[in-house]
Formats: structure tokens, sequence, C-alpha cells
């Protein structure tokens, strides 16, 4: 037998006395006291004949065959007087493999049953690899490893309650030698696998299967932590929910047995609904949790009665522990009648009120069969989580909303808040249903009879700027290799006359895939060709451009981005900068009446509100609405041009925006699409909005080839002499404040497709003087 261990490991292991032999021959040439030296020379004449104590077996029978020659050899280690107190073993190191019990681990082995195999608790098998690799880096290599893997062994006793023992370890008298097949990494690569403890295939690389030589054997002592490993189990057992397995956990239960040290125990537990003054079971627990108490409070009271229950429960919070049902007093008016709990066999129970702030939380309760189960003692023990219940709470209704508003993100989008009400109703429905294990249907989401308003702050020319630009990091590229490629040697031809054709390509028939195969032949061809030449003797010059080039590329892409970034983080911080803007402004905005609003980051930003008395029926809603909103709209559009032109000036490459409202006085429909995730209008007639909006982006004015927006200007338009003598009132307001010149334009739009008949007004805003 190769190796003792269950698991793989890089080890030989055998067992051996030799190193507490070789102590015992110490005490018998060395040890002044007469009768130390004739104790260890008794015990080393009576191993003489068994060679294998010394030299080292791997045949687990022997330690049976000499079970008493072992027993008299570790006496010293095993005080007789200590035997009924002490949980302790020799063992193979790191194995389930145990010898020499002490009385008290004897009857712990005999009360887990005759089938019970012991094993350590929660160690993956990569995991004691490393484990064991680590072991020889801290024994042969001498390096200052500080294990902070703790041990466990888990045995039930006899009434099947989980016992949980804490496993300490003397390693004194094993030793660990390298094979011929060993590898011995140097310092440098022993740092690097500590840096890397999670990469199993690096340190079996390194320390493979079998390589090194375990001889000996260890001193296991163990330590009844039951209360304390249950409570650690129980900071990560209690009421959660995890939303990517909607199971609840199974083990609870067995932990307050572990915990309580009761074996026969019930658990129940119901949160405290203070807006309908109820307690609601956990659909998602309830077929663990046993609430023989809680559930006769919520069936056999009447409402006044139980909200009076839970009005006293807020003023005298004290927990109820009856130790045994028939020894209660009469005058204890815990319940109406405690047939209820005869009739479920319950002879001791708890019952704990949950609150925080002064406010009730939820209700636990502990059952049990056996009287005297519970206590004042066990009730004390409850004071060590009761922190950790109220977390659990708080993390269940954190969980809850984090879930509810999951669902929304899921299945609809982010909401503003003005509808968001719509959907978390649909949403609540749906998450109830699903701790039910119930399917439910989400409805549709939409909103009748709405007012748009669109504008857009859009930065022109933009396209045009980021061709040129691109054109502008090509060709500089092309320019780094060519200087590069001029001082290689004559294996870079191939390299010069590829980039002379796409130099020519970009600078006078550039196709549209030229970028795209450009990028090809750099990652294919030109920078493995280059990474080789870093990786082989060339010279310190080339090496020295090669690196520099490597610097500049942008790595997602393999072309160089100095221009186009300057340009992307000029719009970044443009979108950014108004985007900003408008959200603050919104704010003011929803207090003249709640609308939904969105906006989109492009090149520009622009944005849609929709008012109508759908979005808010509790609200009385006007036509005044209306016109408050657009004239907040056409203000919030000239601060922000104001705002634009006081940092445009800081901006990397220099940019201009037009600034343009739509008026529309058609009612719309609007309704969530569950493909796509946002609202749009619904409907074929309501299309004609979109349409228009769209189509607005590049039209001219009527027979001109001039742009109906403009830099420095804003433009609104329009369908009929309505919406004009009431934008031009707006208009005349900003004027007398400064904020828009004197300069207004009439124009007409081109006819659109299937657009005709719009108008619009252009005025130009007051900048600031440079």
């Amino acid at each position: 037998m190769a190796n003792l261990y269950k698991k793989d490991s890089p080890f030989q292991v055998y067992i051996s006395f030799k190193k507490y032999l070789d102590v015992l021959e110490h005490i018998r040439y060395n040890d002044r006291l007469e009768y130390r030296v004739n104790y260890a020379e008794s015990l080393l004449e009576s191993t003489r004949n068994f060679k294998d104590l010394r030299e080292g077996f791997q045949d687990t029978t022997l330690l049976e065959k000499h079970e008493d020659l072992i027993r008299l050899l570790l006496a010293d280690l095993f005080p007789t007087g200590l035997t009924r107190n002490e949980i302790k073993a020799a063992s193979i190191p790191l194995s389930n493999i145990t010898f020499n019990y002490t009385e008290r681990f004897k009857d712990i082995l005999k009360d887990a049953g005759k089938d019970f195999e012991i094993e350590l608790r929660n160690i993956s098998d990569n995991e004691f690899y490393v484990f064991c690799c680590c072991l020889i880096l801290q024994s042969y290599f001498k390096k200052d490893i500080k294990s902070t893997i703790p041990f466990y062994y888990d045995i039930p006793n006899k009434q099947g309650i989980m016992k949980h023992y804490k496993i300490t370890v003397n390693s004194d008298f094993t030793e660990i030698t390298p094979t011929e097949d060993a590898k011995i990494p140097s310092d440098d690569f022993l740092d690097m696998l500590l840096e890397n403890l999670d990469d199993f295939k690096l340190w079996k690389k390194y320390f493979p299967s079998q390589s090194w030589i375990l001889k000996g054997f260890t001193i296991i002592s163990l330590v009844d932590c039951t209360s304390e490993v249950a409570l650690s189990d129980l900071k990560s057992s209690m009421i959660e929910i995890d939303p990517e397995n909607m199971n609840p956990n199974e083990n609870l239960t067995e932990i307050f047995k572990s915990y309580f040290d009761v074996p026969e125990l019930s658990f129940g537990l119901m949160t405290f609904n203070k807006k309908e003054q109820k307690l609601d079971k956990l659909p998602i627990y309830e077929s663990l949790l046993t609430n023989h108490i809680l559930d006769f409070w919520i069936n056999a009271f009447d409402e006044d009665t139980r909200k009076s229950t839970f009005n006293n429960l807020n003023h005298n919070s004290k927990p109820v522990v009856v130790s045994n049902v028939n020894n209660l007093d009469e005058n204890v008016k815990l319940l109406p009648s405690f047939s209820i709990l005869k009739d479920n066999n319950v002879n001791s129970f708890m019952v704990i009120p949950i609150m925080k702030d002064g406010e009730l939380l939820a209700i636990m309760e502990f059952t049990s069969p056996i009287a005297g189960s519970f206590n004042g003692l066990k009730l004390k023990k409850l004071e060590f989580f009761t922190d950790m219940v109220l977390f659990s709470l708080n993390r269940f209704y954190f969980e809850k909303n984090y879930q509810i508003e999951a669902i929304i993100q899921r299945e609809y989008t982010t909401i503003h808040d003005s509808v968001v009400w719509k959907f978390r109703n649909e949403a609540e429905k749906y998450f109830t249903a699903s701790l039910g294990r119930k399917i439910y249907t989400l409805k549709q989401i939409a909103f009748k009879n709405l007012t748009p308003l669109f504008g857009v702050s859009d930065i022109r020319s933009s396209s045009e700027k980021r061709y040129n630009l691109m054109l502008q990091d090509l060709n500089q590229q092309i320019e780094w290799l060519n200087e590069i490629f001029t001082l290689t040697n004559s294996d870079s031809e191939k390299f010069l006359l590829a980039l002379d054709v796409f130099e020519n390509e970009l600078n006078n028939e550039i196709k549209a895939d030229t970028e795209q195969r450009f990028q090809r032949l750099l990652r294919d061809e030109i920078h493995p060709f280059l990474q080789g030449k870093l990786e082989i003797k060339t010279a310190r010059e080339i090496k020295a451009k090669i690196k520099d080039y490597f610097s500049h590329i942008f790595a997602p892409t393999d072309l160089f981005y100095h221009h186009r970034k300057n340009l992307d983080d000029s719009i970044t911080l443009v979108n950014r900068k108004l985007a900003d803007m408008l959200d603050e402004s919104q704010i003011k905005a929803q207090e003249i009446f709640p609308h939904y609003y969105e906006r989109f980051k492009s090149d520009g930003v622009e944005h849609n509100l929709y008012i109508g008395p759908s979005i808010a029926p509790e609200l009385h809603y006007t036509s005044k609405v209306v016109h408050k909103l657009r004239y907040w709209q056409l203000k919030t559009i000239c601060k922000m041009e104001l705002e634009f032109q006081s940092f445009k000036k800081y901006l990397p490459v220099q940019l201009d925006i037009a600034s343009l409202i739509f008026v529309y006085n058609e009612k719309i429909d609007i309704r969530f699409r569950m493909d796509e995730k946002r609202f749009d209008v619904d409907g074929a007639y309501n299309s004609y909005y979109e349409i228009i909006k769209k189509r607005l982006d590049k039209a001219h004015v009527k027979d001109s080839s001039e742009r109906i927006t403009a830099p420095g200007k804003i433009t609104i338009v329009y369908f009929g002499m309505e919406n004009q003598k009431e934008y031009l009132d707006y208009i005349s307001k900003l004027q007398k404040k400064g904020v828009l010149q004197n300069d207004i334009e009439f124009l007409k739009v081109e006819d659109l497709q299937g657009i005709t008949g719009l108008l619009a007004l252009r005025v130009s805003f007051t900048l600031p003087e440079k």
C-alpha cells in the first residue's frame, strides 16, 4: 500500500516510531535518574525484535498486531490518570487512521456506532494536497508558515446529536524526506507557490504525487467545541434568501440540536408584519420550521386579541421559558389554553420575541417533547447569538427588498422612480408566489394618454472628427513600425511592403474593412514577430524602440488609440457633465408633477419626458403641468449650454454642441417591452412621434442646405401656431433674464419622408465673454 491517505497527496506514508525510540535512546544514555534509564532501556529491549517499528511500515494490520506493545511504548505520552478526561489518540498525520485511544475517546467512538468512520471535516482534495505541500515547506525547507486551517471531527453521540471536536496535532515524531523523484524548488519558486495557494496544478507540478516520504506518527488531541462550531454554523445558516438556490438550509434544526444539546427539538420562526399587525410565515422554510405555538397565535386568536398581544410584546418583550409544561403555574397567561401543547407533544419550550429599537421584528420558538429540555441556562445560551438573529432577520428583509428590486431589474430594467410603484406591485406578487413555489405570470406594464417632451444636446460632427483622428492614429502607428523595420534586417521587408499598401489605402482609397485587415496583420504577424525580437539577442536600440511602440498600443485592439482616446475622453466628459446637470435638474421637475423620465448618452445627451395622470393617479393633474414642464425643459437646456461653454476650453479635443426641443401635442401611450427591457411608444399611431424624432437629427431648413440646429443656438421644432405663441412667451422670459439673445429666427423645416408642415424657432444663447 503506497499511500495511507484516501486522498491524493505528495507523500508516501510510513508508520514509524523511530523518532520516539531515539528519544528513549537519549534517556537511556544521558538521563541522571536511574529509574528513567531503566524504564527507557526496558522499552527499547521490548521493541528490539520488531524492526518495522523503527524502519517504518505501511501495513496497518500491524497496529492491531502490536497493539499492546505500542500502548506500552507510548505510555508516557498517554498518562493513565488522564485517560478518562482527555480525548487523545495516536494518528497517521492528516489521515483517518487513528490508534492507541484514551478511554474517553474509545467511549465517544463506541457511542457513534459500529459503522461510523472518522473523517476530517470540510477539506477538499485540492486543499488537502496543497496543505501537505505546505507541511513540506515548513518541515524540510524551514519556511515560516503559520497554518490557518482548523481541522475538525464531527462525531454523533448516543442520542444522535452531532458533536464537533477541534483537533490539535503534535507532529514532533514525524520526519519528511525527498525521494529520488522529488523536485527541490528554489526559494524564489517557493515564494511564488505561496502566492498562488489556489493553483492546485502548479503545486502538483513542483510537488508530484508520492514524491516525498513522510515517516512517523502524530498525537492528536480533541476538544469538544460543539457550541462554538454550532454558533459558527448558525452564522451562515440562519434565515436567508439565496437568489441562485431558492432552497432552505435543511441543517438549521440539526444545528440547534447540537447547540442546545437537545436530541428532540423543533424550531419555529415567524416575522412580524408591522403594517398589518400580524405574524407572517416564511414560505421557503415552511417545510422545515415547526410553529406549534405561533401557529396557534395565528389561527386561534381573533384580530383584536392578536393586536393586543403584539402591543403587549412591544412593551414587555421578555422571553418565556417553560422547562416542564406539567409544572406550569396556571396563572401564567401565555396562551388561553395549553391543550395545543399536549396535542402536539410539547413538554418543554421557549418563546423569544426578537426586538430591534423597541419594535418587534419576529418571534422564535423552541419546543421539545422531552421535559426539562429548556431552562434558564439554555435561554442564557441564546444571548450569544441574539445579535446574529437580528443580523439574519435584517439580512432577510434586505434580501427580500433586494430580490424584489432584482426581479424588476431582470424582468424589466432600471426603472425611474415615478413609475417604479407599478413594477413593484407586480414584482411583489411574483416574489411571494416564488417563495410558495407557485407560478405567477408578470402582467404588462403600460401608461396611457401621456404628453411627450423630447430634447437633445448633440455633439456636432463627432463622426467626422472620429474618422480623421482614426487616420492620425493609424498613420502614426505605421510610421513607428516603418522606423522599427528599417532598423531590423531583411526578414522584415515583407512587413514594410504590407505597411506601404495599408498607408496608401488609408490616405487615398480606404475600404470598409481596411482597419480590420490591418488589425489582423498586426495580431497574427507583426506583433508576434516583434515579441520574438524582444526574446532573442537584438540590438539595444531596436529593443528600446519596440518596447516604446508596445507601450502606445491599446491592448484590446492592437492599435494606436491616442488621438481617438482624446476624443472619446472629451465626449465622455461632455456627456457626464450634461447628464449630471439634467439629472440634478430633474429633481425639481418631478416636484412639478411626477413623470417618466429617461435619458441616453451617445455623442451627446438626449432625454424623453412623459407626463399624464396615469403616472401618478393619486394626484390632481391639469394642462398647466405640461406648460410648467416645457418651460423647465427650455431653461434646463439653456443652463446645460452655458455649463458646456464654461468647460469647453479644457477638453482634450475641441467640440461644439447643438440643442433641439421637439414639441408634440398629441397624446401617446408607452408600454414596457420585455424583450428590450425598456419603455417604448405603444401602437402604430404613436410610432409617428418616434419617426419624427429620428428624422429631425439631420433635418435642414426648407429650400436650404443649412441644418436646423446650430452650435450656440437652441432650436424648437413644432407643428402649429399655438405652440409658437407658447414658446415665444418662454423665450421672452429668458431674454429678459439675459439667457437668450434677441435674434429669433422663424424657420420652416424641409419636408421629411411622410412628414410635412414642421416649423421651428431658433434663437442664440447669451454666451459668456471669452
